[in-house]
């Protein structure tokens, strides 16, 4: 899949676009198809290492998201393959939103 990751702290130049591994969801969580994911100032602030939440990079940013899910993990069940989904998962961990496929619970 297709990602925007950071591999350095630092202004929007540092983020660039990359193959990145296909996440496999695990239990509990769904695999999302991303339609659109948000950009929200506490993006801009972890990029620049102003506001540490993910640790030092290499890592992919973003927690606003929109999509289709595409996979299960064991154990859900309030949801089903080709709902419509949006929300900001995981926040403040990582929920790798700039991608093109997040695994999220």
């Amino acid at each position: 899949m297709r990602a925007v990751i950071q591999k350095s702290v630092g202004g929007p130049d540092v983020l660039v676009t990359a193959n990145q591994p296909d996440p496999t969801p695990k239990a509990g969580e769904v695999l999302v198809r991303v339609k659109a994911a948000g950009i929200n100032p506490v993006d801009g602030s972890v990029r620049a290492g102003y506001y540490p939440l993910l640790g030092e990079p290499p890592f992919i940013l973003g927690w606003d998201i929109s999509g289709t899910i595409e996979a299960l993990g064991a154990g859900v069940t309030g949801f089903k393959v080709g709902d419509e989904v949006f929300g900001m998962p995981r926040f403040p961990k990582q929920a790798a939103a700039y991608a093109e496929l997040a695994a999220v619970c």
